[in-house]
């Protein structure tokens, strides 16, 4: 019963962890580009959109779609960069300790 108590204790420590972590995430910024560096978009650890510069040499040209891609593709480069992150992040709370897939700890 000793060792369910010890248990018990570790995980809402790590629960404690966890919302700390959750707190800092929007001091956490992420840049992810696209265009060779035509475009670039800033997220926070919380993946909303800081900041967004494009290129002015893409103001010049007739098809906005390009230019509608290279966004798309920006921001996808920064959230994948801030998913790798967050879960380095969130493997040095848990201590390594391997969490399947969308599994989050109750905080």
């Amino acid at each position: 019963m000793k060792n369910l108590g010890q248990m018990m204790k570790q995980a809402q420590e790590m629960q404690t962890k966890v919302q700390e972590m959750q707190e800092k995430l929007v001091d956490i910024e992420i840049s992810g580009v696209s265009g060779a560096g035509m475009v670039t978009v800033r997220l926070n650890g919380k993946g909303e959109m800081l900041g967004l510069h494009i290129d002015p040499s893409l103001f010049n040209s007739n098809d906005a779609e390009i230019v509608e891609d290279l966004i798309v593709a920006a921001f996808s480069d920064a959230k994948g960069k801030l998913e790798v992150r967050v879960g380095d992040e969130m493997s040095k709370i848990t201590g390594g300790l391997n969490l399947p897939p969308g599994f989050n700890l109750p905080v």
